[in-house]
């Protein structure tokens, strides 16, 4: 006589899973080589934005309010800039009376450019600030890579807030 094979049937493919499981392996896979491609791209591609000017507008009325003891802030206190990127800081009067920063005198109406070459910590005199001083700081540009990366990372959590590019965090 001979004894009976009780041993289970092996399946017809070693290692084969159920397609349902194949096809969600294959997606997160493609996720996952779809993140990492743009983390690459955010880290290495250059950094090209369409102006370099940070724009900061002193409101109509701000001396008005001052004027009847209403604390205005309309500027932040610090504002960052970064070299070859943002390195243009633009002050717009659209207050009726002239606005004093640093050394230049802007008229209502008027805008006044000032532009950076150097990465370093700046302070101004600001009559459109209560405290009377605005802060400046530039960083340097971000080196491609990690640096790169944080900085866009940085500007997209910014501009995600509602924050104007420059204002510090």
């Amino acid at each position: 006589m001979r004894a009976l094979d009780l041993a289970p049937a092996a399946p017809a493919v070693m290692g084969s899973r159920p397609a349902g499981q194949r096809r969600r392996t294959v997606g997160v896979a493609v996720l996952v080589l779809a993140l990492a491609g743009a983390l690459a791209w955010a880290a290495f591609a250059p950094i090209v934005p369409a102006s370099r000017d940070a724009l900061f507008e002193i409101p109509p009325g701000t001396w008005a309010r001052r004027m009847a003891g209403d604390r205005v802030e309309v500027l932040p206190g610090t504002i960052r800039l970064t070299l070859g990127i943002n390195d243009v800081l633009l002050l717009r009067n659209a207050d009726s009376v002239p606005q004093t920063f640093g050394p230049a005198l802007v008229m209502p109406g008027q805008s006044f450019r000032l532009p950076f070459t150097v990465a370093s910590t700046y302070s101004f005199a600001c009559t459109a600030h209560a405290n009377g001083q605005l802060e400046v700081i530039v960083e340097p540009t971000p080196a491609r890579g990690w640096e790169t990366l944080r900085w866009r990372l940085g500007d997209w959590a910014r501009r995600l807030s509602g924050k104007a590019p420059g204002a510090a965090a």
